[in-house]
């Protein structure tokens, strides 16, 4: 989210305690919400779009820049930020920030950070998740005489529903595609709706041959149509399949007839 010379990388764990209060009266208010990267989850754009009345096609197009990863070849959804010589964020306001209960999570991490890497397990890799301080230069919450710990700040600030909704997703951007692949523009554009573009991935299961090549029961068509956290869920499970990483998706027999009409 921030620049990395504000990043202590001294890793630390859920129980340890920081000083930190952000209010309206305190001299550094909003200065975190400019001249920052912030990568948006699906979550977080199912969050956003919904608070704005929006699809999910128009919130992306008005308020989002897609980067493709360099290593990996993923699409990423950034949030536009103003193209002033700041670079404030969308949403912010003399009030602070206009959408602060959908806000996203990192914004509601901060000023915590959360990193995932994998390791070696008695049972193969395992992800582990750690945390960090950012200290920015003109961040001065810290000096407040409000104590936390990084589990209670989490609980404060809602993170935990972020990270368990959006941990599948997370864990796809520590997989590395095939050797010597990387994703095409098919791919990514497949990748990107069906982590993004929700009300597209939608469309795409229920109005083309999507049912016709893939076997997906009649419960999870009824709870992918009603609820997008299990769109979400639905999705990464559609993503692992494109990218050849699991078998993740059942074809139906006779999928390659309408496969070729795709």
């Amino acid at each position: 989210m921030s620049k990395m010379d504000a990043v202590d990388i001294t890793k630390v764990s859920i129980d340890a305690k920081f000083n930190f209060k952000c209010h309206k009266g305190i001299q550094c208010f909003t200065k975190c919400c400019s001249n920052i990267d912030i990568l948006l989850t699906p979550y977080d754009v199912v969050r956003l779009k919904n608070r704005l009345g929006l699809t999910s096609d128009v919130f992306l197009e008005a308020y989002t820049d897609m980067n493709i990863d360099p290593v990996n070849s993923h699409p990423h959804a950034m949030l536009r930020m103003g193209d002033d010589k700041d670079r404030k964020c969308p949403f912010l306001s003399d009030e602070g920030c206009a959408v602060y209960t959908d806000r996203p999570a990192n914004c509601r991490y901060y000023p915590v950070g959360q990193g995932t890497m994998k390791k070696d397990g008695k049972d193969g890799p395992e992800t582990e998740e750690f945390y960090f301080f950012v200290r920015e230069k003109h961040c001065i919450g810290y000096n407040e005489n409000k104590q936390w710990t990084i589990k209670s700040w989490r609980e404060d600030q809602g993170v935990d529903e972020y990270d368990k909704i959006n941990s599948t997703w997370k864990q796809l951007q520590l997989r590395k595609n095939l050797p010597g692949k990387t994703l095409d523009e098919n791919k990514q554009f497949q990748y990107s709706m069906a982590s993004y573009d929700l009300d597209r991935f939608k469309r795409y299961i229920f109005e083309s041959d999507f049912l016709n090549v893939f076997d997906v029961d009649e419960e999870t068509q009824k709870k992918i149509k009603e609820d997008e956290i299990e769109l979400i869920q639905f999705g990464v499970k559609y993503i692992k399949f494109i990218m050849m990483l699991e078998d993740s998706m059942k074809l139906k027999k006779d999928a390659d007839k309408y496969k070729k009409k795709r």
